[in-house]
């Protein structure tokens, strides 16, 4: 089902939005967290379904409402259980949404726009330029179509096998903003749907179950703080101005300094006592002593934890992963220095569903490859000249 332009999408509509709407009916505010709850805790796919609601009231929201997701295109599910959506956001354009099931968790990684400006080399993402962000409604789309599938194969598994009594239990309990896109370069949507996802009447999941990564847009990073603080993960990648500049282009906007310090501002209202600093591990690019060195410094600056990613290839980067005895080394150098540190299993690389591997389908409305060629090759060269 795609989002339509006759009727409003309740997939997007927060709690207000929803009592606002109800009300021009006459209906009260309780009915508008009744119908939450139908469309984002019980996945109803239609109003007609809603059976505690009034039908006068179902035949209005027919007329002038609709429960639109994106539409799938591919499912894909790799060899270790993580599985991966396209889904179509229309005009030429899909996205990629990733499930990573774990023993004690099930994390569900969501895309916030088609394509993104960043162009950081090492991200499929990037090489594919941009087309224009999501709206709430497709971003939570993404999270309603994967829970919906996810508990209907679940309850499915219930009947066909042992344990038919068992509870039901929450399949996806972590969300994070680490797919396709910026999530702070399309910040109102992406508001609208950290809203929706900690709304007890919707998904009520716990702020620190929510996680926004973004590789520094240091404006956006306090308006977070202020509006909707969730965990924070920032694509560090590089500990210092000189070779971020060419790994993560916006440190030229806002440089290092700038991003500790926003980091730290941000402390002072987040759900967890650390940021997430992400790194991906480039061979012979940003994963020596030295480097280490420099990122202990950082630690020193911040109260944070290093999340160390193997990169994981794709044919237009140039670009190599560090061997994994490199990454050990490079980890334990981190942890001697009391700094807490792990290393990103990964999950889902037969079906590029890794780190950095979403590519998903973008119409680029910014010509990135003409203006920024052979990046990953300049990269390379720079780094060891």
């Amino acid at each position: 089902m795609t989002e339509t332009t006759e009727r409003i999408n309740v997939l997007g509509l927060g709690a207000t939005e929803l009592t606002d709407l109800v009300a021009q009916w006459g209906g009260k505010p309780f009915r508008a967290r009744q119908l939450m709850r139908w469309v984002h805790q019980r996945s109803a796919g239609s109003f007609e379904v809603m059976s505690d609601l009034a039908r006068e009231f179902r035949g209005q929201l027919d007329q002038h409402c609709c429960i639109a997701a994106p539409g799938v295109q591919t499912e894909q599910r790799s060899s270790d259980g993580t599985r991966k959506w396209l889904f179509d956001v229309g005009n030429n354009n899909a996205v990629e949404t990733v499930f990573i099931p774990e023993d004690d968790r099930g994390t569900l990684c969501i895309s916030s726009q088609a394509g993104c400006t960043v162009a950081c080399p090492f991200c499929s993402t990037g090489y594919q330029g941009f087309n224009r962000n999501l709206t709430t409604a497709e971003i939570i789309g993404q999270l309603w179509h994967a829970k919906r599938t996810l508990e209907a194969d679940l309850d499915s598994a219930r009947i066909d096998g042992p344990g038919a009594a068992t509870p039901p239990q929450r399949v996806i309990t972590n969300v994070v903003m680490m797919g396709m896109g910026e999530p702070l370069l399309n910040y109102d949507n992406v508001l609208g749907a950290l809203r929706l996802m900690l709304d007890d009447n919707a998904y009520g999941l716990s702020r620190r179950r929510v996680t926004v990564s973004t590789s520094g847009v240091v404006p956006f990073i306090d308006r977070l703080a202020q509006d909707c603080p969730v965990a924070l993960a920032v694509s560090l990648h590089a500990p210092n101005d000189a070779l971020r500049d060419r790994l993560v282009p916006l440190n030229r906007k806002h440089p290092l300094r700038e991003l500790l310090d926003a980091c730290n501002r941000y402390l002072q209202h987040a759900p967890r006592d650390f940021i997430t600093f992400e790194y991906i591990m480039l061979d012979g690019v940003n994963d020596t002593d030295q480097h280490a060195r420099e990122l202990i410094e950082i630690a020193r600056q911040v109260r944070c934890k290093f999340n160390l990613i193997p990169f994981n290839p794709f044919p237009q980067s140039g670009l190599k992963r560090s061997p994994a005895a490199r990454v050990r080394i490079f980890a334990q150098r981190l942890t001697d220095a009391g700094v807490v540190t792990t290393v990103r299993k990964t999950r889902g690389d037969d079906i590029a569903a890794a780190c950095g591997q979403l590519a998903g389908d973008v119409k680029d409305r910014t010509r990135i490859n003409e203006r920024l060629p052979d990046r990953a090759t300049i990269l390379i060269k720079e780094e060891h000249a």
